[in-house]
Order: structure tokens, then C-alpha cells, then sequence
């Protein structure tokens, strides 16, 4: 194994982590996460008929592609799934002028870009695992 392999690893798990702690810890207050984002997203001109469903299916896809990442398991897929996310989360913020929350969004989309273009450097995965 090179250093490449052990530096996407520690990548991979660090931005499979925030992924999946991020959906885990909305799952259980899943109703209270999405009133929040209603609130949140009140003073903006998306309607709540959108944010609504938003709100549901953001944990789930934050956890989903958490435990994708982590994994190694459809890495690519994964990957993608985690950039759609932080593409819309970018936009949610920019409507209700969230300036300070696009950094983090935008490393995340920075990790994930690398993590993508650097693919094959992923040996220790379930994906290596299942192409042998």
C-alpha cells in the first residue's frame, strides 16, 4: 500500500464521517429539523411545498452517503450523492444569505472532488473487495 492509498483512506473517512454524523444526528428529531428549516427558510422565496420534502430527505441522503464513503461501497456513487447534497445545501444557504455556513460547504464539495478524481487510489474499500 502506498501513501496515496493510506492519505485517500483518511480522506475518504473523514468526509464519509461528517456525512453520516450529519444525517445520524438529524434522523432522531427528524420533525424538529424540518420546522427548523422551515423557519430557516420562511424569508426566502422557495416555498415551503419544496422545503418541506427537503428537509426529510436531506438526513437520509447525508446518512446514506455517509455510510456509502465510509465504506468504500459504491464509492463513486456515494461520492456523487454527497456532492448533490452539498450542491443544494449551497444554494439553501446563498437564498436565506447563510454567508457563513458556505466555507464548510464548499470543502466538502473540495473533498469530494478530489476524493473523485483520485478513484483509484481507493484500496481499502468493499469495493476493491467485490471486483476480485
Amino acid at each position: 500500500m502506498t501513501d496515496k492509498n493510506w492519505a485517500y483512506l483518511i480522506s475518504r473517512l473523514a468526509i464519509g464521517l461528517s456525512f453520516f454524523g450529519h444525517g445520524l444526528v438529524r434522523l432522531p428529531k427528524l420533525t424538529g429539523f424540518s420546522n427548523w428549516m422551515v423557519v430557516q427558510f420562511s424569508k426566502s422565496f422557495l416555498p415551503e411545498a419544496l422545503v418541506v420534502p427537503f428537509s426529510y430527505v436531506l438526513p437520509f441522503a447525508e446518512f446514506i452517503a455517509g455510510i456509502l464513503i465510509i465504506l468504500g461501497l459504491f464509492t463513486k456513487q456515494g461520492l456523487l450523492l454527497a456532492g448533490l447534497v452539498s450542491l443544494a445545501l449551497i444554494f439553501g444557504s446563498t437564498m436565506i444569505e447563510n454567508w457563513e455556513a458556505l466555507p464548510s460547504q464548499l470543502i466538502h464539495v473540495a473533498f469530494l472532488s478530489v476524493l473523485l478524481a483520485f478513484l483509484p487510489h481507493n484500496s481499502f474499500a468493499i469495493d476493491k473487495i467485490i471486483k476480485k
